[in-house]
Formats: C-alpha cells, sequence, structure tokens
C-alpha cells in the first residue's frame, strides 16, 4: 500500500508538473504589457483544465485502489509468493500500459506538428507564388499600382453616377412632389422638365444654324428694307402697347421670318443661310419624331418588366418600402409621406376591383356625358371660327379706333375656353364614375379634342387671312414693277447723255409687302404669351389667393371653409398636361414663321417648373382620390405624337404649295419654299445626284415605298402580339410549376410527419 500510494502521489505530482509547465512557459513568454483581462481569463481556463485533470487522477487512483483489494483477497484465498508474482506481473503490466499512452501522446503530438509543417509548406509556396501581391519581390510595384487604380477607378465609377444624379435638373423637387401628392402629379412635372430638354435641344438648333449665322454674318440692321422699321411706323415703333402686340421693332428683328436676307451664301464662310433654314425649319420635327419614339420605347420595356406586380401588393409595401440607407430627417419625412401616398394609391386600386354597379344605368349616364362633351367642342369651334373672322375685319381699320380687347380678341377667346372647358369637362365626368386613372384618360382626351378643334379652327382662319394678304401683296408687286419701269422710261433713253446717279431711296421708305410669313409668327408668339400669362394669373389667383383666404379666414367665419366651399384647390393633371402638349404643338407650328418663339419657350418652360412646384407645394393639397399612374408616360407620348404628326401638316402645307413673300424671308424671289434644296442640287452638287434625286421623288416609286412600310409595320404588329402572347403563356406555365412545387414539397413534409 505505501508503494503504491507513492506512486499515487507521483503521478499526480507529474500530473501537476506537466500542468504546471505549460503555464510557465506561457507566462515567460507573456508581455508584461499585455491587458489585465486576458490574464484572468487564461488563468480561469488553465485553473479549470488543472482542476479536470486532478478529478481524472482521483478516479483513477480510485479504481487502482479497488483493483489492489480484489487482487489482495485472491492473494490471500491461493497463497502468499504465487499472489506476489502475480501482483508484481500485474502491476508491470499497468505501467506498460502507462508507458503506452505516454508513448501513443506523443505520436499523436508528432501527427499535430506533422500536419503544422504540412500547413507551413503551403503557406511558404503561396507566399513565393503571389510574393509580389504580398509586397515582395520583383512585381510589388507592378501590382500595388494596378490595386491603386483598380480602387481609383471604382471610386470614380462611384462618384460619376452621383455626380450624374445631382445633374438631373429639379430632381429633389418633384421626388418632394411625389411623396406628398402621389405618383400622377409627379407624373406631370417629369413630363414638363422632359419637354424642357427637348426645346432646349430644339432651341440649340434654331439659334446655332440659323439666327447666330443671320447675327453674325448677315447685313446689318437698317441696311435694307426688311430690317428696317417703315418711317410712317417709327414714331410708335417703341411704344409699350405696341412692342407687347410684337409689332414695330419687334417685328422687324430676328425673331421673325421677315427679318433674314434671301442671298445664296451669307459672309466670308459661304453660309447657304436660305437651306439652313429650311433644313433646320424641317428637322426639328424629324429630332423631335426621333426622341417621341425612343422616349416611347424606353417606357414601354420600363413598364413591362414588373407585369405581375398586383399580387401581393400590401405585403410588398409593408416589408419592401423603407430605405434603410436614409440619413437626412427631410428625406426620411419624404419616404414617410411617399409610403402613406402609396398605400392610398393601392387601396383606391383595390376598392375599385371590388365595386358593384348598375350596369345599365351607367351605361346610360355616360352616354350623355359624352353627348353633352360633344356639343361643348362644336360650341367652343363655332366661336373660334366667328372671332377670327371678326379678327380679319378689325385688322383691316385703323388700330386706334380698336379697343384692347377687340385687338385681343382671338388670344383672350381661345385662352378663355383652354380656361373654362376642362373643369366643365370634368364636373360632366362624375357622371361616368370610372377609375381615377381611366377617367384622367377619357379627359385628357376630350381636353386633346377640344385643343385640337381649337387649334386648326384657328389655322383655317389664319389661312383664308394669309390667302388675303397674297392677293394684296400681287396688287403692291405690280404697283412696284409699274413705278420701276416708269422710272427707267424717264431717267434713260437709248444714248447716255449724262451722268445722272439713281436716286437715293433711304430703306424706310421702300414701298414693302404685308410679308404674311411674320404675321403668322406674330399670331403663333402672341398665343404662347398669352397662354402663359393665362396660366400664370389662374395660379395666382384660383390657387393662392383662394389659399390665403381658406387659411387666414377660415378661424372666423361662418362654415368650415377646409372641409367645404372654397377649400383648398387640387392641382389639375390633365389641364395642365394638355396645355404644355398643344403648348408644344404651337412652337413646333410657329418656329418656321418665328424662330426665336423656341427661345421664348424656353424661358417659359423654365419658369413653369419653378413657379408651378412652389404652387403645388404650399397652396394645393392632395386628391381626395389618391390614384397611382401607369409606370410609363407613353400616354402623354402617344399624344405628344399626334400633335407633332397635326403639327407637321400646315408647316408641309406651306412649303410645298404657298408661294413666299417677294421682299420679305430667306425664300422671297422663289416660287416656291422649296425651290432651294433644287436650285442648291442643281448647282452645288454633281448631276448624277440630282437625277437620282428626281427619280427617288417620283409618285411611281414613291407609293410603292409607302405600302411596303405599311406591310412591314403590319407583319412587326403581328409579330409583336405574337411574342406577347407567348411571354403570357410562360408566365402561366411558371405558376403552375410553381405550385406544382409547393404542392409536392407540402405532400413530402406531410410523409416525414407521419413517419
Amino acid at each position: 500500500k505505501p508503494q503504491r500510494k507513492a506512486k499515487k502521489t507521483s503521478d499526480d505530482e507529474e500530473d501537476e508538473d506537466e500542468d504546471e509547465s505549460p503555464r510557465k512557459r506561457g507566462r515567460k513568454k507573456k508581455k508584461r504589457d499585455s491587458d489585465e483581462d486576458e490574464d484572468d481569463e487564461d488563468r480561469s481556463t488553465k485553473k479549470g483544465s488543472k482542476a479536470s485533470r486532478k478529478k481524472k487522477a482521483k478516479d483513477e487512483s480510485e479504481e487502482e485502489s479497488e483493483e489492489d483489494n480484489k487482487k489482495k483477497k485472491n492473494g490471500r484465498n491461493g497463497g502468499g509468493k504465487g499472489a506476489s508474482k502475480k501482483t508484481k506481473e500485474e502491476q508491470n503490466k499497468d505501467k506498460k500500459g502507462k508507458g503506452n499512452g505516454k508513448d501513443k501522446g506523443k505520436d499523436k503530438g508528432k501527427d499535430k506538428g506533422g500536419d503544422k509543417k504540412k500547413k507551413g509548406r503551403e503557406a511558404q509556396e503561396f507566399v513565393e507564388r503571389f510574393e509580389g501581391a504580398l509586397g515582395k519581390g520583383k512585381g510589388r510595384k507592378w501590382y500595388a499600382y494596378k490595386v491603386m487604380m483598380t480602387k481609383k477607378l471604382i471610386k470614380f465609377k462611384r462618384d460619376f453616377e452621383n455626380f450624374k444624379t445631382a445633374c438631373i435638373p429639379w430632381e429633389r423637387k418633384i421626388k418632394e412632389v411625389e411623396s406628398h401628392f402621389g405618383s400622377s402629379v409627379a407624373s406631370y412635372f417629369i413630363f414638363l422638365r422632359w419637354m424642357y430638354g427637348l426645346n432646349l435641344v430644339l432651341f440649340g438648333f434654331m439659334f446655332g444654324l440659323v439666327m447666330l449665322p443671320e447675327i453674325l454674318m448677315g447685313l446689318p440692321y437698317g441696311s435694307i428694307a426688311r430690317k428696317t422699321v417703315p418711317r410712317a411706323e417709327q414714331d410708335t415703333a417703341m411704344d409699350f402697347s405696341v412692342l407687347f402686340d410684337f409689332n414695330g421693332y419687334c417685328k422687324y428683328s430676328f425673331i421673325f421670318y421677315g427679318y433674314y436676307n434671301n442671298d445664296r451664301m451669307v459672309g466670308v464662310l459661304k453660309f447657304r443661310l436660305p437651306l439652313s433654314y429650311l433644313l433646320v425649319g424641317v428637322g426639328i420635327f424629324g429630332y423631335s419624331l426621333m426622341v417621341v419614339v425612343r422616349t416611347m420605347a424606353r417606357n414601354s420595356n420600363e413598364g413591362g418588366e414588373g407585369a405581375e406586380e398586383g399580387e401581393f401588393t400590401f405585403s410588398w409595401k409593408m416589408f419592401t418600402s423603407w430605405d434603410y440607407l436614409i440619413g437626412n430627417p427631410e428625406t426620411a419625412d419624404n419616404k414617410y409621406a411617399s409610403i402613406t401616398t402609396s398605400f392610398k394609391e393601392s387601396i383606391v386600386d383595390e376598392q375599385e376591383n371590388q365595386k358593384d354597379e348598375n350596369i345599365h344605368l351607367r351605361r346610360f349616364l355616360r352616354v350623355l356625358a359624352n353627348f353633352m362633351i360633344l356639343c361643348s367642342l362644336g360650341g367652343s369651334g363655332f366661336l373660334i371660327y366667328y372671332v377670327v373672322k371678326r379678327s380679319q375685319d378689325f385688322a383691316e381699320m385703323d388700330n386706334k379706333e380698336l379697343s384692347w380687347l377687340e385687338k385681343n380678341e382671338v388670344e383672350f377667346v381661345m385662352s378663355l375656353l383652354g380656361l373654362v372647358c376642362p373643369p366643365l369637362f370634368e364636373t360632366i365626368a362624375e357622371l361616368e364614375d370610372y377609375h381615377p386613372r381611366i377617367a384622367l384618360k377619357w379627359q385628357l382626351g376630350r381636353i386633346f379634342a377640344l385643343f385640337l378643334g381649337n387649334l386648326y379652327t384657328f389655322l383655317f382662319a389664319l389661312f383664308d387671312e394669309v390667302n388675303a394678304k397674297l392677293e394684296k401683296e400681287k396688287v403692291i408687286k405690280n404697283e412696284t414693277i409699274w413705278a420701276l419701269n416708269e422710272y427707267y422710261a424717264n431717267y434713260s433713253s437709248f444714248h447716255n447723255t449724262t451722268d445722272i446717279p439713281p436716286p437715293n431711296v433711304h430703306p424706310a421708305d421702300v414701298v414693302r409687302g404685308p410679308c404674311w410669313e411674320t404675321g403668322v409668327g406674330i399670331e403663333f408668339v402672341k398665343l404662347i404669351v398669352s397662354d402663359m400669362q393665362v396660366t400664370y394669373l389662374t395660379i395666382l389667383i384660383g390657387d393662392f389667393a383662394r389659399a390665403v383666404i381658406v387659411r387666414f379666414l377660415n378661424y372666423c367665419w361662418c362654415w368650415d371653409l377646409e372641409a367645404g366651399f372654397p377649400s383648398y384647390g387640387e392641382f389639375d393633371i390633365s389641364g395642365n398636361v394638355l396645355g404644355l402638349v398643344f403648348n408644344q404643338g404651337m412652337i413646333w407650328m410657329g418656329a418656321f414663321y418665328a424662330p426665336g418663339l423656341v427661345g421664348l419657350n424656353v424661358l417659359r418652360l423654365l419658369t413653369s417648373m419653378y413657379y408651378q412646384c412652389w404652387a403645388v407645394m404650399s397652396c394645393n393639397v392632395p386628391h381626395e382620390r389618391v390614384f397611382k399612374a401607369s409606370r410609363s408616360n407613353n400616354f402623354y407620348m402617344g399624344l405628344l405624337l399626334l400633335v407633332l404628326f397635326l403639327s407637321l401638316l400646315p408647316v408641309v402645307y406651306t412649303i410645298m404649295t404657298l408661294p413666299p413673300s417677294f421682299d420679305c424671308g430667306p425664300f422671297s424671289g422663289q416660287e416656291k419654299m422649296y425651290d432651294v434644296v433644287m436650285e442648291t442640287i442643281e448647282n452645288d452638287l454633281p448631276a448624277f445626284i440630282g437625277n437620282i434625286f428626281t427619280y427617288a421623288t417620283n409618285p411611281g416609286l414613291i407609293m410603292p415605298a409607302v405600302l411596303l412600310m405599311i406591310l412591314a409595320l403590319y407583319y412587326l404588329n403581328t409579330t409583336s402580339k405574337g411574342y406577347q402572347q407567348a411571354n403570357l403563356d410562360l408566365k402561366r406555365k411558371m405558376q403552375m410549376v410553381s405550385f406544382i412545387i409547393l404542392y409536392s414539397c407540402f405532400l413530402l413534409y406531410v410523409k416525414v410527419e407521419l413517419i
């Protein structure tokens, strides 16, 4: 027993030495500057390991003591020497087993050491292979340079994207409007911004290729008759009333058609101004057509990405609407308002889908509403035609005898109809009870018909006035030729007997025609200016003054002004959109007769953005039935495309049919305006190009080409419909497959649960 106890104590001491030795080594390796918390954690873990080892040692000693007791009993029963020999053999076996355990531990340590060596070798191979990437070796500088340039390129791309976003004009204003009034109101301001960009490009073409060459390289003011105010008008040429009507010095400026000279080449650069004027006048239609069609295609692609967005609408909005990168309180408020508005839009859509209605009563009311609107359209067209005819009678009278209303009767009536008819149509549309989005499209279509009828009625009456001016121009031209013949008869002979200089006639005293192109341009400019004035006054009186009355008189009034009459105004989406569309149509038509009209429209759109954004945010309230605009603005673009086509017709009619004025404009002296192109082809281009152009304009080739284009459009339309149907079939199949997969997963889950 004493020997076994000694062994026991020695084993415990050895275990303690084994435990203490690595701890002491670890303590020696540690630095004095280490943290106290790490030391405490190491000590606690080591104490725990020591205690666990002591417990294991006690358990082993107890097992050995039990075995010894059994051996003693067996030794007493079997004899002394044999028992002692057996016990010695067993003790030797136990020692060998302990030795073998130590050897196994050493083998494990060797295996661990071998793994460490393998890992070290792999790390060394990695270092040798990528020593340039790790900052050592020959490729260090080149690799560091590549890494640095890659990081800088990524940062530059990110900054450039941020810069492009910051350069988008009025993006923050539009987002603020959208957050408070919904996507339908914001779509108007997006459309306004797009129109501003389009007009800015058109103004660049007109100013750079027509106005600037005439200003820099053309004859100065006062050098010829077309650039000089007549003697009879010089006394009143600077009066405000005259300038406000775009007469006087405005009429004989570079804003209008009559100012430009008809010389084939202008200046040192030999710039062909008449050809440039014609090509730019037609080219703005081509560029506008290209931009509108491209925008419609891009919008249709963007709108077709999320076709099945009607499923789980409220769940998606609830869990995915918030932007967690927002760090600005004002932006967070706008986002909160935007999410609230989007929920209102979705609720309105859901209510409209679940609404029941009396279909027969609804049809009767809709037919009645359309009949009333047709009567309004016919009455407005007749009123405009009557007013234009009256203005032609007033034009033959003296301006001093006319009042301000009689002078501006046409513009006043057209602006008044554009102001009164849209609210009237909106009131009549209450009978139809459409969804707000569908009601907006009907309203836009009706106002479109109103403006279109008014515009073409105005054009028909205006071209009647043009025909009258052409007859007057023929008389003046004949009188001028007769006076010239009389001069040659009186001051010339067959033999030159004296040297008499020709009479020096001042340009202001030259007899000139009415210049009907400038007259048409003045009418378009006056329409644009009067429309702008009426729009701004309507906002100032109808929205701002109304909001001030409701805000400050509500406390002392007999009824609730906010909930009852007059209440705060709502933003008229349909009226403003159609106003923009037809304003642009007048710009397209009038730009040929008044090149400065495009620049005037750029200023109008610029001021409208700030003025209307201020009015919406400070004077208007959101609609009672907030609705979501379509993801693509193709309805607006479709209206604009139709107006573009209708605006092209009067200009083409002017170029191909009407003779230009003989004493003003870049086409004076030509029988038709397009003769400038034929003259350029004959004089400046080779003969075979003229032959090609002649064959290309042959009706025998044009008609088959038009038919071929129609067939191509029909084929492409049919193919597109086939692709759309194939997409719908694929979506249905994908839904069926997803349902089958979910159902099979459910069955598998049930089987597993049953098992």
